[in-house]
């Protein structure tokens, strides 16, 4: 469902991670081996939602560490939209039962 919403696959993926974990901190490479995809596009991904304000982006050495950013103006309805999404996706997985499982 969020899908119809946020676009850009990557995009989609690292706000689903800031909006149900708040307080996620990480570095491009933590979060692509987390979400499983490349690091350069998740870099120009969080540039972005850093531009808008949904992260706050801190330097540490050479390393920019991402985090959410709660006083982001809509980021309670958007965290809601996240957590909801979620459980419709999860509820709408078929319920497997015992005479589903194969005996070996």
């Amino acid at each position: 469902m969020l899908d119809v919403f946020i676009t850009s696959r990557v995009r989609r993926k690292i706000v689903v991670v800031y909006a149900k974990y708040p307080d996620f901190r990480t570095h491009v490479r933590g979060l692509a081996k987390l979400i499983k995809e490349d690091p350069g596009n998740i870099q120009r991904e969080l540039r972005r939602l850093e531009k808008v304000g949904f992260l706050h982006a801190e330097k540490q050495g050479n390393t920019r560490i991402y985090s959410t950013n709660k006083q982001f103006p809509i980021f309670k309805e958007l965290q809601s939209i996240v957590i909801k999404s979620q459980q419709q996706a999860s509820s709408n997985r078929p319920k497997r039962t015992t005479s589903d499982i194969q005996p070996r």
